[in-house]
């Protein structure tokens, strides 16, 4: 009641309430079998959440409501680094252990490999989906790719500037963007001819993590190297970059929510942070468990997402 007088003085007065209003976020954890280390989550269509066991070859199933746990195992010398859902509902894994990505049925389990034709480890790390339906991969040793789900056919490119592409996304139209770590650029996938074009940031060596897109297509990038998080207009070329706070921040992941706010990890800080585009303000969400390494974050709707990865845990900010 209290809450209400208040809103309708607020009202009264003309004031802007929508601040007062809005939730104070909250953030739970939730235990997974010891020794999963889990790298990525992905929030499943039936409400759970889908984690990858790096250290045991397993994609894991979470319910949040009653902290259930389930584990499909993905093959020998699995090693599963990112998980996506796809338009069609499943969960896709890039499995740097089976060097292929893997396609996990959520009503059956049933689990379906896709062998890149490569002699070598690409050292698989994430995917998207661009506006066909074709999944894109980064492989931090130098490669890129993509698989057609309804074919089957796998194709492999090398990386423009070798070595270092480690974050994917698709952008709201369809256009797909990776980031290379150890090339310290984002680039541009050419969907009908699969070529890359790097495309440079203004500040050199930053280490370009992961990206994400906003609503508008804008590519956000986390910059680990100096503890930046970056953002690259594909309309204009423009680029703006924002330090993160704290004396030593370490940009890990980086996930834009569906207010268009700006979700990171700083390992420095071994925090959450939230960023602000319109403030241009950062919030920052200490995490429990000392040196948690939370290496990604994905949500939905009023929820954000990481795991653990050190500590066997996963974690939810609610808003």
């Amino acid at each position: 009641m209290r809450n209400l007088l208040f809103a309708l003085v607020l009202l009264a007065l003309g004031l802007p309430n929508a601040a007062y209003a809005q939730q104070q976020p909250t953030m739970q954890e939730y235990a997974v079998p010891a020794g999963t280390h889990p790298h990525d989550v992905a929030p499943a269509t039936d409400g759970g959440i889908w984690y990858t066991g790096q250290s045991k070859g397993v994609l894991g199933w979470l319910d949040p409501s009653s902290g259930e746990v389930r584990e499909i195992s993905l093959g020998p010398g699995s090693a599963p680094h990112g998980v996506i859902v796809g338009p069609d509902g499943a969960a896709w894994v890039t499995d740097g252990g089976q060097n292929a990505i893997v396609r996990v049925e959520p009503s059956t389990s049933e689990v379906r490999v896709f062998p890149l034709p490569l002699s070598r480890s690409a050292n698989l790390n994430t995917a998207a989906f661009d506006r066909n339906g074709i999944l894109w991969f980064t492989g931090q040793s130098g490669f890129y790719g993509r698989v057609d789900p309804m074919t089957g056919d796998v194709q492999v490119y090398n990386a423009p500037r070798g070595s270092g592409p480690y974050g994917i996304t698709g952008t709201p139209d369809g256009r797909v963007f990776y980031a290379s770590l150890a090339g310290s650029h984002i680039a541009e996938i050419n969907l009908e001819t699969g070529e890359a074009v790097p495309i440079d940031s203004p500040t050199a060596r930053q280490g370009a993590r992961r990206v994400w897109t906003d609503s508008h297509g804008q590519i956000w990038v986390s910059e680990w190297n100096v503890g930046q998080v970056g953002r690259y207009d594909p309309r204009t070329g423009e680029w703006r970059e924002w330090q993160l706070p704290g004396s030593r921040p370490q940009t890990y992941a980086v996930y834009v929510d569906e207010l268009d706010k700006v979700w990171l990890t700083d390992f420095g800080a071994n925090a959450i942070v939230r960023f602000d585009p319109d403030i241009e303000t950062f919030e920052s969400f200490p995490l429990a468990q000392a040196n948690a390494s939370v290496r990604q974050l994905l949500g939905r709707p009023g929820e954000t997402w990481g795991a653990e990865s050190s500590a066997d845990r996963l974690v939810v900010i609610r808003r």
